[in-house]
Parts: C-alpha cells; structure tokens; sequence
C-alpha cells in the first residue's frame, strides 16, 4: 500500500509528510522497492536495465549505474543478458536497482530469497551502509526472523494480517529471559534429578531431550555433575538467551 501497488479499504497513508494518492508521483520517486521478486526486461543486460530504470525515474547523476553495480557485486556481470543470470544474481539486481536513484525509504520484501551465505552477509552489510551514511529508512518484511534479528532496529510483528506488536530489538533484549539449554538421552531421570537432587522447579521439558532451566542460581557445570552422577548422559549444555523468533512464537501464541 506504502508502495501504491496496492489500494487500503479504508484510512490514509501519509509518507514524508504528505498524503498519498494515486498521483503522488514525486513521493514515490523517493522511494525504491522490491515487492515479492524483481521483474527484468530478460533480453536486456544488467546494465541497461539500471540505464531504463534511471530513465524513467528521471535520475541522471553521473556514475550512479556502475556504483550500484559495485555495490551489489555485479560489474563483471553487467553487460551479460539477464536470463543468464542466476536467481541470486537477480535479486541483487533488484536490490541495485531499488538503491540506484539514492532512495530516502527503501521497501524490501524478502530481499535474501536465492542468495548464499556469503551473499546473504553482503545485503546485510549493504542495509547497515544505507542506513547510516546515506541515512535511508529501510523496511524489510521477512519470514527469516534471524535475519532480521541481525539487522533491524525496530522490529512490527503482523498475524493475521494486524499488527500484533512493534517494538525496539533493545526492548525484546532487556525483557529477554536467559537460561541453559540441555539436551540429555533420559529426559525424564534428568527431570527428576534436576527436581530431587538440584532443587529446581523453574525448568521447561521442551521434548527430545531438550530441557530449558530458569534458574539462575545454578551452574552448567553443578547441573553436569549431577547428572552424571546419577548416570544420566549430557549430550549438550550452554548459556541460551531467547531470540526474535522465540519472541514471535510467544506473542502469537497468545492470539
């Protein structure tokens, strides 16, 4: 709706101050997006669809093509077709494209679709870039809840289509419960060494031997030991704190 793609039922959007219509051409052109997966002109290289998108985007500074290019990793590529690009070359064309005229608010949806590790570190990098130096608002809609974890300052959490909740990344930190994480053969015998033995009564049993405890007066290293000694095999044991994805699941639970 923010991208005018698509019409609200009902109410208004106001971006950078001014009421969106379907002629608010000049607050779109602040904008660059990529909705659900970029759509190229296949026959025409990389280059050239930057060079058309430039065009009719009325954006004409000198070079602003090639460092788009370099940014996403693309130069030795640009001059190649677009149908010989890989799906994860193409999403990084889109995310060119989508930075190409210096865009005040930049809408991603899924932009790490296709790309490998080592491209998925590289987008990640490049928001952070963006946001800091060039100082764009980005918006990112995404399922992988690690990766936005690992970028965003602000997370809106939507279900059902309504936004349940938007809060800061420092917030869901400060509220976040740590606890060790233990994962054993006898859950069970481990459950009750841990009530009888250790005294403890703030664990969770998660199911296949996974065993969350809450209790922060306890050591990894007393709970090893006396699991050992009542012959109960540790397979794993370590400091846990929850994630954004633990956070979703709880919020959402409550619906």
């Amino acid at each position: 709706m923010i991208t005018n793609l698509w019409k609200p039922t009902e109410g208004e959007i106001e971006i950078f101050g001014k009421k969106l219509t379907p002629q608010s051409y000049e607050v779109l052109r602040r904008m660059g997006s990529i909705i659900e997966f970029p759509v190229f002109y296949e026959h025409m290289s990389g280059y050239d669809n930057l060079k058309l998108h430039r065009e009719y985007m009325g954006y004409y500074q000198h070079g602003s093509i090639e460092n788009a290019l370099d940014m996403l990793d693309l130069t030795d590529a640009a001059g190649q077709p677009v149908k010989n690009y890989s799906l994860g070359m193409k999403e990084r064309l889109g995310i060119a494209r989508a930075i190409l005229c210096k865009p005040e608010l930049l809408i991603l949806d899924e932009p790490t679709n296709g790309l490998d590790p080592a491209g998925m570190k590289q987008i990640r990098s490049l928001l952070r870039t963006l946001c800091t130096e060039y100082g764009t608002t980005i918006m990112v809609s995404s399922h992988i809840l690690s990766e936005i974890e690992s970028i965003a300052d602000t997370v809106g959490v939507i279900h059902r289509g309504r936004m349940r909740k938007e809060i800061s990344m420092k917030e869901i930190a400060q509220m976040s419960l740590s606890y060790i994480e233990l994962s054993v053969r006898q859950q069970e015998k481990a459950a009750y060494v841990l009530t009888e033995k250790l005294g403890l009564t703030n664990f969770k049993v998660m199911g296949d031997g996974q065993i969350r405890i809450y209790d922060t007066a306890v050591s990894t290293q007393e709970i090893t030991k006396a699991l050992t000694l009542a012959d109960v095999q540790v397979l794993a044991i370590g400091q846990k704190a929850e994630t954004l994805e633990d956070y979703f699941l709880k919020l959402t639970a409550e619906v």
